[in-house]
């Protein structure tokens, strides 16, 4: 097989980049970027997407590169690390999408039902005041002080971070504070 001069100078920049030449891996980046983004592009659709595809593709090929064995194969390692990274990227966007339509789908208490229970329970204005949250705080918060989840349960359970889970129900408090506050001032 009568390997081109760009392939046998690919796998001179791979090398020399193993061994840490930054001058070659910027040459290998500057080579490789359009094709990466072409590849992640064609993979998701989205430009954002792609570009966010291409950059943490980057990321693990620089991890990955002194493990590399053989520089002739450079170019498919680094195609199956992009294909991976824009797989992943997919899957989280169809959770995302799932949790999203979760969300949406909470259930309804009848109109009557629901304020006889409100009045019962005297949380009407609390009961106005979560439903006027963003779905995902309503849902953390309900999570949280409802149903009695820690943070770590919630985190879970939404397939999010701690963090988002805490932030979300630092501004979930704090609109219910504004929300009841102005209720009780008018």
């Amino acid at each position: 097989m009568q390997r081109n001069l760009a392939r046998i100078f690919d796998e001179y920049l791979v090398s020399a980049a193993r061994l840490g030449d930054q001058q070659a891996f910027s040459q290998l980046v500057t080579h490789w970027q359009v094709k990466f983004f072409a590849h992640a592009y064609r993979l998701t659709g989205n430009k954002d997407m792609a570009l966010d595809v291409t950059q943490e593709s980057w990321v693990h090929i620089v991890r990955g590169l002194p493990k590399l064995q053989d520089t002739a194969t450079f170019p498919a390692w680094a195609y199956r690390i992009v294909t991976r990274r824009a797989a992943d990227a997919i899957r989280q966007i169809q959770r995302q999408r799932r949790t999203n339509a979760a969300y949406g789908a909470e259930p309804k208490m009848p109109e009557n039902a629901a304020e006889n229970a409100e009045i019962k329970a005297d949380g009407a204005p609390l009961s106005r005041a979560m439903a006027a949250l963003p779905k995902a705080q309503r849902v953390t918060i309900a999570l949280h002080y409802i149903e009695g989840f820690s943070i770590a349960e919630i985190a879970a359970v939404l397939e999010v971070p701690a963090g988002t889970v805490k932030t979300r129900l630092m501004h979930a408090r704090r609109k219910l504070r504004a929300i009841l506050e102005g209720e009780n001032n008018g």
